[in-house]
């Protein structure tokens, strides 16, 4: 038991990168990293790299109550994961409680057997698997897909990497966490199967699809990318203030895909193909690239040149695909939707919320002034500046019951937010400029409601 520690505990007691590619060799990073001291636990400051210690986002209470929870979710992760290991092994566990009784497993394989829904609630489903739907979604698609027998998957090592990754979410964060990534690889699902794509996918294209959505947040810190670089944080050092979120998110992938040894199988070349092909997908999601990817998704679809047989297109395909997924939010439908721009919103104002940005005369970010902002605002400006225009491409693309479906969300839940806008402000014209003034440089690294 003390030697399971300690592997965990190193794995968890650093990040370092490897000097080659600067891929994560430790993935748990900033408040989890303690060293012991005659003072007691001291966070661990890393070399000369400037440093933010993201536990001053919470009070001392929530941090106390955080780091709680985070020790007894670790402690349970780790039990479901020796379960796990034991079932698809074959052992039986006499005499064990059960986590979750047998109600709640059903009614999770019953919402998995429509996966493909896209009003799949999300939400509804962490609760069932209790707080593993990134794990227990994300292996039903492997399996859904055919990627563990064509691939030659050890089950063992999949769970383990899904575990992992799902750990590696901060549950704290209201938005950036395990749950969204979870639906984003449920969005991505619904869009494999669109036929158009299905038709011509790859399981190799499959395969990467999933991993990317998977892990295309992974470790999101709850900030975006002006409040790292303001910050002079390591991270923005490192990626020299370039997509900084998104090469963390990809650099730590890759760090989990070689711990968990998933590929060790295939040859050198392959894994270092997927490496990289997982690299372009999920650093496609930058959305301050947004309008140069739907400029030449536009001239494409103009000059009707996609031909889904070349490689190259199939990926750029796949990126927009995931883009979509990506910040789909606005066009699920209402129920799920204003959940989504509740718990975004919330992550935007906590970040310029006076203990932080303003404590630390920061200058508060665009959209995180919870005095001069509304949800409202915010998610009129969103879906007007970045969903339409990325879902009405899409549509051109895939002209199907799916995207037609969206788009109806879409209108639908602009409406509604317009209507709550107009009994706020008396006025339905109040559209927050904020997006519409920002130009790439500047626009929020991580407004995503997907």
């Amino acid at each position: 038991l003390l030697k399971i520690h300690l592997v965990f505990f190193q794995r968890r007691g650093a990040i370092s990168y490897d000097s080659s590619d600067q891929t994560a060799l430790y993935i748990r990073m900033l408040g989890d990293v303690r060293v012991r001291s005659r003072a007691g636990f001291e966070t661990e400051r890393r070399g000369s790299h400037p440093y933010i210690d993201f536990r001053i986002f919470h009070s001392n209470s929530e941090i106390e109550v955080s780091v709680s929870a985070r020790n007894v979710r670790r402690l349970l992760s780790f039990q479901r994961y020796l379960r796990s290991s034991r079932f698809f092994r074959g052992i039986t566990v006499p005499n064990s409680s059960n986590i979750l009784d047998d109600d709640y497993n059903g009614q999770a394989k019953c919402m998995l057997e429509k996966v493909g829904n896209w009003n799949f609630d999300i939400f509804l489903f962490d609760r069932l698997t209790n707080g593993n739907s990134l794990v227990s979604l994300t292996f039903h698609l492997f399996n859904l897909h055919g990627l563990i027998e064509h691939f030659q998957l050890d089950t063992m090592k999949l769970r383990r990497f899904l575990v992992m990754v799902q750990e590696d979410y901060h549950s704290q964060n209201p938005y950036h966490n395990a749950v969204h990534a979870a639906d984003v690889t449920q969005a991505m699902h619904c869009y494999l199967k669109e036929p158009k794509l299905s038709k011509s996918l790859t399981p190799w294209d499959v395969l990467l699809s999933l991993i990317a959505a998977a892990t295309h947040d992974l470790d999101h810190p709850g900030v975006n990318q002006p409040f790292l670089i303001k910050t002079n944080h390591y991270l923005a050092t490192l990626y020299k203030n370039t997509s900084v979120l998104e090469n963390h998110h990809w650099r730590s992938a890759v760090g989990l895909l070689r711990e968990s040894g998933l590929f060790a199988h295939m040859s050198l070349e392959n894994r270092q193909l997927m490496e990289s092909q997982i690299g372009d997908l999920i650093l496609a999601t930058d959305i301050s690239q947004q309008n140069e990817y739907l400029s030449m998704f536009r001239s494409h679809l103009d000059r009707g040149d996609l031909c889904l047989e070349n490689a190259n297109h199939r990926h750029f395909i796949l990126q927009m695909a995931l883009k979509c997924a990506d910040i789909c939010n606005p066009c699920r439908t209402w129920e799920l939707s204003k959940q989504w721009s509740e718990k975004v919103t919330e992550e935007f104002f906590h970040q310029g919320k006076s203990d932080i940005e303003k404590k630390y005369h920061l200058g508060v970010s665009p959209l995180c002034d919870r005095h001069t902002e509304t949800i409202a605002n915010i998610q009129i400006g969103f879906m007007t500046y970045l969903v339409e225009p990325l879902f009405g491409e899409w549509a051109r693309f895939s002209n199907t019951r799916l995207s037609q479906t969206m788009l109806g969300h879409l209108g639908l839940n602009k409406a509604s937010w317009k209507g709550v806008q107009r009994e706020q402000s008396g006025s339905g014209d109040d559209v927050d400029p904020t997006f519409e003034e920002m130009d790439s440089d500047i626009l929020p690294q991580e407004p995503r409601l997907s």
